[in-house]
C-alpha cells in the first residue's frame, strides 16, 4: 500500500507518506489529535486533500497529479467507526444483508455463513441493534463491512467507546479476522496494547506527520513511541517460538534469541509463534548469574546502549542473542554496578510480571 496525502485545515496540517506491506494489519498509532482519523477519512474518500496518491492492492484510488479519484462508494473499503452506526430499524440479519448487497455476486468471496461463524453472530441474527451490547454491535459492524467484500478493512478506533470487558470481548474476533482472512487492515488506535494484539506494522504519527514506521518489535524501541506511551508502558516487544508448554501451570517456554523466556500463556502449543512485551520497569540486571531465586527468567545478554530516561534513571538496552530487552535502571545502580556498553549481564524478569502481555503473533509478524 502506498499512501501520501497533504491536507491543510485552519491550524492543522497533515503531510504524510506511507509505504507499508500489502498484507497484514497496519496500525496508525499516536496521541489523540495527531491526524490518524483525518488520514483514515482521506483513504476512505470522505475527505478530499490538496494532494494525494493512494494505491491499495495495485489499484489507484486517488492521484491528484493524474486527476484520478475513485468515488467513495466504489473504493471497496469496509469502514468501521468508533460507534457501530448500525441501521436501528434493521435486525442484525438485515444489517448484514445490507453489507452483502453492496457487493456484486461475482465478488462474494467471503460468504455470509463464514462471517456469521467467524464473528459469533448466529444467536444474534434476529435482534435489533438496541438489544445488543456495545461489543456485539461492533461485531455486527465488522460483519457488515466484511460482507461488502472490501479490498481494505479500515478500523477507526473501533474499541474506543467500549469498557474494558467489552474490549476484551471484541479483540479476539479482530485477531481472527487478521489471521483467517487475507484482507489488509488499517487500524487506528492510541492504545498500545491494542497495537500489540493486532498489528504487523506500526506507523507512528505526531502532529500530522509520520515520525517512524516499521515492525512492532522495532517500533517498541523507538524513542518516539516511548514519548507517546509514557514511562510506565516503556518496554520491548520480542517474538519467539514456543518450545514447550505446561497446561497445568499455564506457562509456555518461548525461545527468544538464544535464551528461553517463560510466559504465562494458556492454550499454547509448541511451535506456535508468539509476541511478548517485556516492560522496562520489570527487568532487573545482574553482573553475574544469580542462583536460588524464584525468578523464572534469567537470560544472558550484552549491553548495546545506555540512554537517559528521566532525571534519576537510564534505559539500558540488552541484546539477548538477537532480541533487544530494555531495563530501567537508576543512575545510582548504574554507577555502583559499573554498567557500560559491551558488558555482559544477566536479564531477570518474573514470569508473572508479563502475564497478559503475550500474544499470538500474526502471520508475517
Amino acid at each position: 500500500m502506498k499512501i501520501a496525502a497533504r491536507l491543510h485545515r485552519s491550524e492543522f496540517t497533515l503531510d504524510v507518506a506511507v509505504d507499508v506491506p500489502a498484507a497484514g494489519t497496519v496500525a496508525l498509532f499516536g496521541r489523540s489529535g495527531c491526524g490518524k482519523t483525518t488520514l483514515a477519512n482521506i483513504i476512505a474518500g470522505l475527505l478530499q486533500p490538496e494532494s494525494a496518491v493512494i494505491e491499495i492492492g495495485g489499484v489507484t484510488l486517488e492521484n491528484t497529479q493524474t486527476r484520478t479519484r475513485v468515488p467513495v462508494e466504489r473504493r471497496r473499503i469496509g469502514y468501521v467507526f468508533q460507534d457501530a452506526r448500525l441501521f436501528p430499524h434493521f435486525s442484525v440479519l438485515g444489517n448484514l444483508r445490507y453489507g452483502e448487497r453492496r457487493a456484486p455476486a461475482a465478488q462474494r468471496a467471503i460468504t455470509f455463513d463464514h462471517v456469521v461463524d467467524l464473528l459469533g453472530l448466529t444467536h444474534l441474527l434476529q435482534r435489533r441493534p438496541r438489544e445488543l451490547s456495545g461489543g456485539e454491535r461492533q461485531r455486527v459492524a465488522l460483519g457488515r463491512a466484511l460482507l461488502s467484500q472490501p479490498r481494505l478493512l479500515l478500523l477507526d478506533e473501533p474499541l474506543a467507546s467500549l469498557d474494558a470487558a467489552r474490549r476484551e470481548e471484541v479483540l479476539p474476533y479482530l485477531e481472527k479476522l487478521r489471521d483467517e482472512l487475507s484482507i489488509p487492515i488499517i487500524f487506528v488506535s492510541h492504545q498500545f496494547d491494542e497495537v500489540l494484539r493486532l498489528a504487523t506494522h506500526v506507523v507512528l504519527m505526531n502532529d500530522g506527520r509520520i515520525v517512524a514506521q516499521g515492525a512492532v518489535e522495532a517500533m517498541s524501541l523507538h524513542p518516539e513511541l516511548r514519548a507517546i506511551v509514557g514511562a510506565e508502558a516503556v518496554g520491548s516487544v520480542v517474538s519467539g517460538s514456543i518450545v514447550a508448554a505446561d497446561p497445568h501451570t499455564g506457562l509456555a517456554a518461548v525461545q527468544v534469541g538464544e535464551g528461553v523466556l517463560n510466559v504465562t500463556l494458556r492454550d499454547a502449543h509448541p511451535g506456535t509463534q508468539v509476541r511478548v512485551q517485556v516492560l522496562a520497569r520489570d527487568v532487573i540486571l545482574a553482573t553475574y548469574r544469580p542462583e536460588g531465586l524464584s525468578v523464572r527468567n534469567i537470560l544472558a545478554g550484552r549491553i548495546t546502549a545506555i540512554v537517559p530516561d528521566d532525571v534519576d534513571a537510564d534505559l539500558v538496552s540488552v541484546d539477548v542473542g538477537g532480541s533487544i530487552v530494555l531495563s530501567r535502571v537508576t543512575r545510582a545502580a548504574l554507577q555502583s554496578l559499573s554498567l557500560q556498553v559491551g558488558m555482559q549481564v544477566w536479564v531477570l524478569v518474573k514470569a508473572v510480571s508479563i502475564r497478559g502481555h503475550a500474544f499470538l503473533a500474526p502471520r508475517g509478524g
